[in-house]
């Protein structure tokens, strides 16, 4: 049970995405939070139990995955999913009250942030450097320490409210509907299907051959259970060309036919790692799995009322 003893870690300084998203789950709101530096020290002081959750951003609707988190989770930490939040993204320009335009040489921002504006800074500031900072929120507060105008952030709105700074330009990214989706760690526990869920899954082929994607995904295809998303990712100490697969399914690890599926990767392929069944944010859309569920479950009956006239 989450309460105000609950600790929970994040990425600081103050005004970060990652804090607006977390104080917008009302019972995450009222636990102790702590700040750090980056996404990776979030994780590890959950392992270490400095902290009793981790809540971090892994996946951005326009920049895609969040590599460096994915692959922490992936491969250097041992911790579950516990819930996701998908949270609207305004980035904003800022600086100290009476910059303009014109005076700023320097842009600092988390590389993410920076490429999801890509096309404004280039249109509105063709000559700015790019500085890259660990987070939106820490390009706000050195901006606002740093003496002159030269200097502006892109950052979210709230760390100008933070930090002293004015809104050059706003909504400045890209594209229209850019949303990051965040997740909540622990170190342990499973929570209960909702019905409305989500698996992640990090699957290691056996063997690098042709027909081993394949291989994995006819699992979950003659299951019905759809995909959310799929990705490759080097294995770190494989070398070139030895990759593993990250695999978001629809379902619960609780529903029969993913738990079968489960367990029939874990017989054929080399290695699966387990990284979480967790409530899912959006729309439900289960229909086909749930009809595939009850397919599933007439055909185990029918088996077994094959095996139970066995002498």
């Amino acid at each position: 049970m989450i309460g105000p003893s609950t600790r929970i870690g994040f990425l600081g300084p103050l005004g970060t995405f990652t804090e607006q998203a977390l104080k917008s789950q009302p019972d995450l709101a009222v636990a102790e939070h702590l700040l750090y530096r980056t996404m990776p020290d979030v994780l590890d002081a959950v392992e270490a139990g400095d902290v009793d959750l981790g809540f971090v951003a892994i996946e951005n609707s326009i920049e895609g995955m969040v590599n460096l988190t994915q692959d922490e989770l992936a491969f250097s930490h041992d911790l579950l999913i516990q819930r996701e939040v998908v949270l609207d993204i305004e980035h904003c320009l800022l600086a100290k009250p009476g910059t303009t335009l014109a005076d700023v040489k320097t842009v600092l921002s988390i590389p993410v942030a920076t490429a999801q504006c890509h096309a404004y800074v280039r249109a509105a500031l063709p000559q700015a450097e790019l500085r890259a900072a660990n987070s939106t929120a820490e390009a706000a507060r050195t901006v606002s320490e740093e003496a002159g105008t030269g200097s502006a952030a892109i950052a979210p709105r709230i760390a100008g409210d933070v930090y002293g700074l004015a809104v050059l330009a706003e909504d400045i990214a890209d594209h229209p509907g850019n949303q990051t989706r965040f997740v909540l760690v622990s170190r342990s526990g499973v929570p209960a299907p909702t019905g409305h869920d989500r698996t992640a899954l990090v699957i290691y082929q056996r063997a690098d051959e042709p027909g081993s994607l394949i291989s994995i995904l006819q699992e979950f295809a003659a299951r019905r259970i759809n995909l959310s998303n799929l990705l490759s990712r080097p294995t770190k100490d494989g070398g070139l060309g030895d990759y593993c697969f990250v695999i978001y399914a629809d379902g619960h690890i609780a529903d029969e036919l993913m738990a079968d599926a489960v367990r029939s990767l874990h017989a054929k392929q080399g290695k699966i790692k387990f990284l979480g069944s967790y409530p899912a944010v959006g729309e439900h859309a289960h229909t086909a799995r749930e009809h595939a569920d009850a397919r599933w479950r007439d055909a185990d009956d029918w088996v077994e009322s094959l095996r139970s006239q066995m002498g």
